[in-house]
């Protein structure tokens, strides 16, 4: 199991250093999907009790990410095109509305945190840090929206995809047009331009949602078709 793992056993916030570990484990693909997370092993990894690690589990299955199956217990969680495809859809409709709400509260601080944001992520090249990025950058927009219950959906909603979106980037020109969407974005927010920056944050979101189901379909296909010639059931 590939967790980077610490030992916590004297720290109050165990089962949260485990949650986040997880979550990390999983958004970035260091865990695939169906893996069994067995509650065990990763006590001993952490060197706590199972305590902490089944309510890190628990935590992990109300954001999707982890789903218990009979006599698998906890397994990390697949989405299905069709899910991956409402998220987008979802994410869509949210996160330029916050933006909205965002863009004329933005201070100079914020925007320039915005801006080294964009700029760390048109820059790397290491693409296990290009999730984290990205969340950065967006995050970094809609903080002073003053909505609070709206960010945590989107960051919810995102955590689910996240794992997906580094195969859209690394498998296809999305790394060449996230640059310039992210930067066409910040540009139209450092106006308080908020329609604009609302309406590139949909096309961008849409654009990306496509491009990964594109890729998706295209691998089942091909999976399909090698199962087919192989005569594999």
């Amino acid at each position: 199991m590939k967790v980077k793992a610490t030992d916590i056993a004297q720290m109050n916030s165990a089962s949260e250093v485990i949650y986040d570990a997880l979550r990390v484990a999983i958004t970035r693909g260091d865990l695939a999907e169906g893996e069994t997370l067995r509650q065990d092993r990763i006590a001993r990894m952490f060197n706590v009790s199972r305590i902490p690690v089944r309510e890190a589990l628990m935590r992990l299955e109300e954001q999707g990410l982890v789903t218990t199956q009979r006599y698998r217990g906890a397994v990390v969680s697949a989405l299905s095109i069709e899910e991956i495809r409402e998220i987008f859809e979802f994410r869509a409709l949210l996160e330029p509305e916050i933006l909205r709400y965002s863009v004329e509260r933005l201070s100079p601080d914020r925007l320039e945190q915005a801006s080294r944001s964009c700029h760390l992520f048109a820059t790397e090249t290491d693409s296990s840090r290009w999730g984290d990025l990205n969340r950065d950058f967006h995050y970094s927009l809609y903080q002073d929206a003053g909505r609070p219950y709206y960010l945590q959906v989107v960051k919810t909603a995102l955590g689910r995809v996240e794992r997906y979106l580094r195969a859209q980037l690394v498998l296809t020109d999305g790394m060449a047009r996230a640059r310039q969407e992210h930067a066409a974005i910040l540009a139209a927010c450092m106006e308080r331009d908020a329609e604009t920056a609302a309406r590139l944050t949909r096309e961008h979101i849409l654009a990306a949602g496509r491009s990964l189901v594109d890729i998706l379909v295209r691998q089942n296909e091909a999976h399909a078709t090698m199962l087919t010639e192989t005569g594999a059931p």
